[in-house]
């Protein structure tokens, strides 16, 4: 018999299972107690998406002839709803049948990106604090993470300068992140022409995730609305918060034609298409007008409001110019740490809130609350607190 211990990859050793699994499995133990456990915690939409985009899932999975496999680069109709949506919203002109990619949501995007970009010891710009998936995918892919600072003080934006400082000529990919999560920072024109002409300067991919441009603010930006800009970014945007589609698992990557062509025969390799009523059901989604936005904005705004009460009811700071389906707080003095803060809530008051050390070093001092509850749900916490 072989003694030999099997082992996984080494790959495998260099990440770790995402926070959320980890603090949901205990949620859902806590309740399997008999704990009532509200969560404050994940930014997963609680409402539907809009009616007829439900209608055309329906209708179009009863039909005999959409279960089969579907092409890689999506239906020619959904890249052309994507572009149209692009030059809708943004005033941004792309061509549907080369520089649009759909993608079974911007998760695995990220992951696409990472090995289409980055070969092993290659450098990579991450924010911190920022989506921890941008580690972890860089940690998969090989590459040597370089995390750059974003504070309170700057703004929590880059510091060009401390850029500078950093062996860029080993970096190859930036990831960018704007309205930021977690602290909903909303980005300026200034902002999105530094980081093109930083790409542009130093040969560094900008790749710009943008899923929450439309949440609370009324002025969607890309920054592909910079000039030149898709020579050197690539963006990532999705259907998983604009449009209450995050199960759907519906989202695109748009830039120049070649790194398309790069990201593609990554991701042609990983799957075999979306499934065509879900394809089908998106182009209905893109196709929402203003009202739509209007309508989920107005339920956001109302929650918000809560969410506020929440954070002074334990003394945390917050900056009321926040964008997106978060309230990001700075914790009071007398905690040493946000997941103090966290485990106190969730056990002594039956509150699942985010502790913002997951989201990296600079992310210690603050919590982060989601909006994806009911206004009765929100309300019932606020009472716990009192």
């Amino acid at each position: 018999m072989n003694n030999k211990k099997i082992q996984p990859s080494d790959r495998v050793g260099r990440v770790k299972e995402y926070y959320f699994s980890r603090r949901l499995r205990e949620v859902a133990q806590l309740r399997a107690q008999g704990h009532d456990i509200i969560s404050l915690g994940i930014g997963g939409p609680d409402t539907p998406p809009p009616t007829e985009v439900i209608e055309t899932l329906v209708e179009q999975a009863r039909r005999n002839d959409t279960h089969s496999y579907q092409p890689g680069m999506g239906l020619p109709e959904l890249r052309k709803a994507m572009a149209d949506w692009y030059n809708k919203w943004y005033g941004v002109t792309l061509d549907p049948d080369k520089e649009v990619l759909p993608l079974i949501g911007s998760k695995e995007g990220v992951m696409h990106v990472s090995m289409a970009f980055l070969n092993p010891g290659d450098g990579v710009l991450v924010p911190n604090p920022g989506y921890p998936t941008y580690t972890s995918a860089s940690e998969l892919a090989g590459a040597k993470i370089y995390p750059y600072s974003l504070t309170e003080e700057n703004g929590w934006m880059p510091d060009f300068d401390e850029l500078e400082k950093l062996p860029l000529d080993n970096i190859k990919l930036m990831w960018v992140n704007y309205p930021h999560m977690p602290t909903g920072t909303q980005p300026t024109k200034e902002l999105f022409e530094k980081l093109v002409t930083f790409g542009k300067k130093h040969s560094i991919v900008i790749a710009h995730d943008n899923p929450y441009s439309f949440i609370l603010n009324d002025q969607p930006q890309s920054i592909l609305q910079i000039e030149g800009a898709k020579d050197v970014v690539l963006e990532l945007n999705s259907l998983s918060k604009s449009h209450n589609m995050a199960g759907w698992r519906v989202a695109m990557v748009v830039s120049n034609p070649e790194f398309i062509n790069w990201i593609y025969k990554v991701k042609s390799n990983v799957d075999s298409g979306q499934f065509r009523p879900v394809m089908l059901a998106a182009i209905k989604a893109l196709n929402q007008g203003k009202e739509w936005h209007d309508k989920l904005n107005k339920l956001y705004a109302k929650r918000r409001v809560t969410a506020e009460k929440i954070m002074q009811k334990l003394n945390c700071q917050f900056d009321k110019r926040q964008k997106g389906l978060f309230l990001w707080g700075k914790i009071p003095d007398n905690y040493t740490s946000s997941e103090q803060l966290a485990d106190e809530l969730l056990y002594d008051k039956g509150l699942f809130i985010t502790p913002g050390f997951i989201f990296g070093s600079n992310g210690e001092r603050y919590i982060r609350i989601s909006l994806c509850a009911t206004e009765q749900t929100l309300q019932k916490a606020l009472e716990r607190l009192s």
